[in-house]
């Protein structure tokens, strides 16, 4: 064996051949060696003993491979004879050949040729090596699935009931509407001023069973918007009654039209309201509104639920919070928080004493992994908002 790697590429040892049996003999008893394509003569020649000879190496084939060969056990190559021994020896491509004999040794280089050795200890150690790798694989691949699977993939809990049972507030069963008016930048005064004639007459009519909670224009976040939050006790019912009575006020009809003219889009959520929020009640002001929304995860909004109804709890010395709302239909999996305060450095300093407290840090943590999406509104009341 030492003979053989100090020979070096290319120079076949005195006494051994490199094919099977006769196929390496030339006529004449002469050793001939192994013929390697001319693209591939920069590729090491390996000289192994013959098959059953008594001076065949007792080592495996990976002490005998050089580093740039890599011996891949391939099943049903064709026998001594065919194209791949003798003169031929070389093939190229990596594409494995249909079954037609017994199991040999392909040796790969790195330039894509491939070389093949019959010899008896080639063949069992490559199918050894073909044997353990098979079983090692079926065996741990599917412990490896589980194991992925239970990274990436999210378990859903079954649920008997919905969410909005399980979240809203059932002593109140309202309902609640939040709209969202880009309005033409020429036109945002003139919206504020028919919006302040007709919406606190709806508001004040107990005719219809609906309640203004706030109306504001965006200070800060989408430019020239204005947000109105209603609330309709009853639940849809109460919306349905509504809608067919608003339908019928000319004074409501007339706003609406006038409206139109001035906006560049609207669109609107139906939102149920938490169970451990606080409810949206009038407050004196002057105040700023901040309204974070966040577009969740779908299939964590009781994982949100069960977090915040812990988190509200370091939220509540300065009386900031002011409701907390998640949609029904509209943007699905939407969550609205609305908190007041008196002004930003104020939002500034009680956000940051948020930090200092016990436990508010692990809420964030196991929180923000369920939020797709998030954005902040500071919003300015309207003169008439039951919120100032």
């Amino acid at each position: 064996m030492t003979a053989a790697l100090a020979a070096g590429p290319g120079r076949p040892v005195r006494g051994q051949s490199c094919g099977n049996g006769p196929a390496a003999r030339a006529p004449g008893g002469r050793l001939r060696s192994c013929a390697l394509d001319p693209r591939a003569a920069r590729s090491p020649r390996l000289s192994f003993g013959a098959p059953g000879s008594a001076r065949t190496p007792e080592l495996s084939v990976s002490a005998l491979v050089p580093r740039r060969w890599t011996p891949r056990c391939v099943a049903g190559l064709p026998s001594a004879g065919s194209d791949l021994q003798g003169g031929a020896g070389v093939r190229r491509g990596r594409r494995r050949p249909e079954p037609a004999g017994p199991a040999h040794c392909i040796l790969w280089n790195q330039a894509g040729f491939s070389a093949t050795c019959g010899t008896s200890q080639c063949q069992h150690v490559c199918s050894e090596r073909l044997r353990v790798r098979k079983l090692t694989s079926s065996n741990n691949r599917p412990r490896e699935d589980s194991w992925l699977k239970s990274l990436f993939v999210r378990k859903v809990d079954p649920r008997k009931d919905a969410h909005s049972n399980l979240l809203a507030k059932k002593e109140t069963s309202s309902l609640y509407k939040l709209q969202f008016h880009n309005v033409k930048p020429e036109c945002l005064e003139a919206y504020n001023k028919i919006c302040q004639e007709v919406l606190p007459k709806i508001h004040e009519d107990a005719h219809y069973p609906c309640t203004l909670v706030g109306t504001w224009n965006t200070w800060y976040g989408e430019q020239d918007q204005a947000v109105h939050l209603w609330r309709y006790e009853g639940g849809y019912p109460a919306l349905t009654e509504v809608m067919n009575k608003l339908r019928e006020n000319q004074e409501f009809v007339s706003f609406r039209k006038a409206r139109s003219n001035m906006l560049l889009s609207r669109k609107n959520q139906l939102l149920l309201e938490f169970s451990f929020w606080n409810e949206p009640i009038p407050r004196p002001g002057p105040n700023i509104y901040e309204l974070r929304s966040y577009q969740l995860r779908p299939g964590t909004m009781i994982e949100w639920g069960n977090y915040w109804a812990r988190a509200i709890r370091f939220r509540q010395d300065s009386n900031e919070a002011v409701g907390g709302f998640f949609s029904q239909i509209g943007e699905l999996y939407m969550v609205h928080h609305l908190w007041a305060y008196k002004d930003l450095q104020t939002r500034e300093d009680i956000r940051n004493a948020a930090w200092h407290k016990h436990g508010w840090e692990e809420l964030v943590y196991y929180t923000v992994p369920l939020i797709q999406e998030m954005e902040s509104r500071i919003m300015i009341p309207l003169k008439t908002s039951p919120l100032q």
